[in-house]
């Protein structure tokens, strides 16, 4: 013991005196070096003080801190000897003041696009570490763009003053889309099922407009998602699906992806089970339930089962039912067996409605719409359905529907926030149309008119072959009540190929709602008319018209509209009729009545499906020929696109001299199949093929014959100025004297 104790003290008496010797006391600390960055800010991260004892460590630890302020490129420490002091100098050298950031190279990007990605600042001390994480964030942007061969260097170019140029220098190279699109691994499902599934596409035709083709990582992750679900759909509940294999090709100007899938075993749906609160029959609750035992397991269907139970209970203010799937899978059977478990909560009533955002539009406006008024259940149907007639005034940029806890547990508030948007235009301007050629233009709408959702509409149109005047105002709740009413008048004067006419004339109108999508109207129309300029050719049915004539007619018509958002639908359809009957005093005798419905089918990749039937058919009620002017006239941008205004129908031709005049037909049926795919969403840009026929028969000819066909592509821009529309029409079967192809366009409603 007396041998441990001696070497004890023996490595104390030898270590003291070592750890005396690393140690230093210094009588002051000072800084050389700084010249834009501030002393204090130095002195704020050091450890060591004067008159104390520190350590080599300690000044090293100190180097460190000052380094990691950001601001130096060079540091370090000196012991001088000032008389019988010992003073710690810390040496520092600063990094350059960027005075301008300039980027050299860059023309697929703008600079107001590239410079907010640059976390270096000027005028600031320069820091390696934001410009290298700039240089990422700019390449990144290349990247979405398409340019993934963009290489990006920072270049400083540093003056006396230590103050510097910081130059991004951009090489961007060319624009990398992918060529192909391939699976391996797939065996349920084809290559062509998993690619249209895909945001992601291969390049096209139209690449260079629409982006397609374009690889970003974030789209390929919901990709690997969406592809996931779509297996999920299909009973595949163990998929697995890796992250696609990217291979550069033709010089690295095209990429390949390749993904990698193990499909597993296919699923089927095992016992299906409602639980907890039923407020049905059992029987009634189950017939809710799109999956079906026995059949092929869908995520999907256990998603709209559940949705489909929880609209039912919210329908009867039940606004905070739960429906909780459980689901039990068995490998060995390879089914899934669910229990739907209900909660019902209270019962919800509609306590208050608040509205916010309305500046202009009154508050009785936005309450007319509303299916659910103050003290009714909570139903989440009237709820969707109040908003859908909110967006369908088409006031409001944005509609906002949400519940918020009322006074009590069952009750709620129904809040309504809304973005209002401009509702009323004043144009004037000239341009060309391609039906009335050179024209001038001025007019006046507001479909909001004094915020009581009045339509306002005042316009004048002065064409090389056509002018028109017309004003008109409805009121959609006259008198507060459901009734619609309004007016409209108008003069008109055109001049066609056989003969000028002129009108003046108004109208009165009076509609009222037929259930929730359907709405009745009633109109009377008188009209003064004039045909006159009649060509010494014309057809001798024109020429036994010329003259003044007086028209008193009423029309009656039905209108049912069941599209998700009319001003731009994807689904639902809309189907009118109307019945005219002229000869309530007047000179002009017919009856004419007019079918159509158009409906709207969603597809792929936010692309939509349209098919329009039309048919019309006149005829008189006295000895008098149908007016020329009510006959039916087919021909360009409104009904079949590819011939020109009124030149599908029935026409005379001059034995003499073999001038065609188009007569109009009493009878007409005309179809439209649409194709509709986004070309820019931010801008509203869509494009659209077609495939149009039909044609107008006299009363002694047969529906569908001889019916005329065209195809064509056009362009559609809800543009600021309104509903622009582009179209290309060809003539499939031209004939003397009618042109292969028409271009129209119009500013205006779509439908």
């Amino acid at each position: 013991m007396i041998r441990h104790l001696f070497l004890t003290c023996l490595i104390v008496l030898l270590i003291v005196p070592l750890a005396y010797a690393d140690s230093i006391k210094v009588t002051d600390i000072q800084l050389e070096g700084n010249e834009r960055v501030d002393g204090a800010r130095v002195r704020a991260v050091l450890t060591v003080r004067p008159d104390t004892e520190m350590t080599y460590d300690d000044i090293d630890r100190d180097l460190q801190a000052i380094f990691k302020l950001g601001h130096f490129d060079d540091i370090s420490a000196e012991l001088r000897d000032e008389g019988n002091e010992k003073v710690l100098v810390f040496i520092v050298h600063e990094r350059p003041l960027v005075r301008e950031i300039r980027f050299e190279g860059a023309k697929k990007l703008t600079e107001e696009k590239l410079r907010p990605l640059v976390t270096q600042r000027a005028p600031e001390i320069y820091d390696p570490v934001q410009v290298k994480k700039s240089v990422a964030a700019l390449e990144e942007s290349y990247h979405i763009e398409g340019y993934y061969a963009v290489k990006i260097t920072p270049q400083l170019k540093t003056d006396e003053q230590n103050e510097s140029l910081l130059t991004f220098n951009i090489e961007e190279g060319s624009k990398i889309l992918i060529d192909e699109i391939s699976f391996e691994g797939n065996q349920a499902l084809d290559a062509k099922t998993l690619a249209s599934e895909m945001m992601t596409k291969k390049r096209w035709i139209w690449s260079w407009i629409t982006g397609r083709g374009t690889y970003k990582a974030d789209q390929i992750q919901y990709d690997l998602d969406l592809l996931t679900a779509l297996y999920y759909d299909r009973g595949y509940m163990d998929v697995k699906i890796k992250q696609p294999q990217i291979s550069m090709v033709e010089d690295d100007t095209l990429m390949k992806l390749l993904i990698e899938i193990d499909e597993g075993q296919q699923y089927r749906t095992g016992e299906l089970r409602i639980t907890g609160d039923l407020i049905k029959p059992r029987k009634e609750l189950n017939g809710l339930l799109t999956l079906k035992e026995g059949e092929i397991f869908s995520r999907s269907q256990l998603r709209s089962s559940v949705l489909a139970l929880t609209d039912l209970y919210a329908d009867q203010g039940y606004a905070n039912a739960n429906v909780v799937p459980f689901t039990s899978k068995d490998p060995d059977e390879l089914k899934i067996s669910l229990k739907l478990d209900i909660e019902q909560g209270e019962l919800i009533h509609i306590e208050k409605i608040n509205i916010s955002g309305n500046t202009i539009t009154r508050d009785k406006v936005l309450r007319r719409e509303l299916s659910l008024i103050e003290g009714d259940l909570y139903s989440a149907t009237k709820i969707k359905t109040s908003r859908n007639r909110l967006r369908n005034l088409g006031f409001f940029e944005e509609v906002n529907v949400s519940t918020s806890e009322g006074s009590s547990s069952d009750k709620n508030e129904l809040n309504i926030e809304v973005s209002e948007k401009p509702t009323g235009s004043f144009t004037i301007g000239a341009g060309y149309s391609s039906v009335d050629k050179l024209i001038a233009q001025g007019s006046i709408t507001q479909g909001n008119f004094m915020g009581y959702g009045l339509n306002l509409k005042a316009s004048a149109t002065l064409g090389g072959a056509s002018q028109l005047y017309s004003v008109g105002l409805t009121d959609p709740y006259f008198l507060d009540t459901r009734w619609s009413a309004g007016f409209d008048l108008y003069k008109t004067e055109r001049d066609w190929t056989d003969f000028s006419e002129k009108a003046t004339g108004g109208a009165l109108k009076l509609g009222h709602p037929l259930g929730r999508f359907s709405r009745g109207l009633v109109t009377y129309r008188y009209e003064e008319k004039e045909i006159l300029d009649v060509s010494d050719v014309a057809s001798d049915l024109i020429l036994e018209q010329e003259g003044t004539s007086v028209l008193s007619s009423v029309t009656g018509s039905l209108q049912r509209n069941t599209t998700d958002y009319r001003l731009d639908p994807s689904r639902g359809g809309i189907t009118s009729f109307s019945a005219e009957y002229a000869g309530l005093g007047g000179t002009d005798k017919f009856a004419k009545f007019e079918f159509s419905h158009r409906h709207f089918f969603p597809l792929f990749w936010s692309t939509v499906l349209s098919v329009n039937g039309d048919f019309g058919y006149v005829i008189k009620t006295s000895d008098d020929e149908v007016p020329i002017s009510e006959k039916i006239f087919l021909g360009g941008l409104r009904s079949i696109r590819g011939f020109d205004t009124r030149e599908v129908g029935p026409s005379d031709i001059d034995p003499v001299t073999g001038v065609k005049s188009f007569v109009g037909g009493e009878k007409a049926a005309f179809f439209n199949l649409e194709y509709f795919f986004p070309i820019n969403r931010q801008y509203k840009l869509k494009g659209l093929f077609f495939v149009d026929t039909g044609n107008a028969w006299r009363e002694t000819e047969a529906y569908f014959t001889d019916m005329r066909y065209s195809a064509g592509y056009g362009i559609r821009w809800s543009s600021p100025l309104g509903p622009l529309r582009f179209e290309w029409g060809h003539n499939l079967s031209p004939r003397d004297g009618e042109k292969s192809s028409v271009f129209e366009f119009s500013i205006g409603s779509f439908f």
